[in-house]
């Protein structure tokens, strides 16, 4: 924008964006940065185009609960005995367990992997995740879990298993599915 001054020493302002705001996020917590820029001069009658900006810097800063993790790993079954392990403690501190059976060719299974990590960040005292490669594990295991699609997720409590999701669609609504019935028996 131009404009023509009474003064004759300002020819020419240019009018910057009002406000910029940038916002900064690491591991829950969030950096607002807010830069206004009021005006700049431009001195035509000198000729040597010097330019004189204001500028106005505001910041604000918030900190989540740093105490919670973002995500929990998920912890790996091998076989059939150390699944029967896990389950043995579960049923003692009688709390359910999620098993994702995946496979590592499963491109739906690998995306859906971080989602149920940060699904277990939420529900990180009442029950813990688990995750099977069904092409390392042998297959006595797979039958055991009834495995015909993947990705497969179950909530096993008291040595059984009480829900599942097949997850062959959205992984947004496979983890609102798996919230459901995590809800359901916790």
């Amino acid at each position: 924008m131009s404009i023509l001054a009474p003064n004759s020493q300002i020819m020419y302002r240019e009018i910057h964006p009002r406000e910029q705001q940038h916002q900064v996020r690491n591991n829950g917590g969030s950096l607002n940065l807010l830069k206004s820029y009021e005006f700049c001069f431009v001195d035509k009658r000198r000729g040597d185009w010097r330019k004189t900006i204001k500028k106005e810097w505001r910041m604000h800063a918030s900190w989540l609960d740093m105490s919670r993790p973002d995500t929990v790993e998920m912890q790996s079954i091998e076989n059939s005995e150390q699944l029967d392990q896990i389950l043995a403690s579960a049923n003692e501190l009688s709390q359910p367990i999620i098993i994702d059976w995946m496979a590592a060719w499963c491109r739906k299974c690998i995306y859906l992997k971080p989602k149920l990590e940060k699904l277990a960040a939420e529900f990180d005292t009442k029950l813990k995740f688990y995750y099977v490669d069904v092409n390392k594990v042998p297959q006595s295991l797979v039958k055991r879990g009834n495995i015909s699609k993947m990705p497969t997720i179950q909530l096993w409590k008291d040595g059984e298993m009480r829900a599942e999701v097949i997850g062959g669609h959205k992984a947004w609504l496979v983890i609102e599915e798996v919230r459901e019935m995590i809800k359901n028996f916790v």
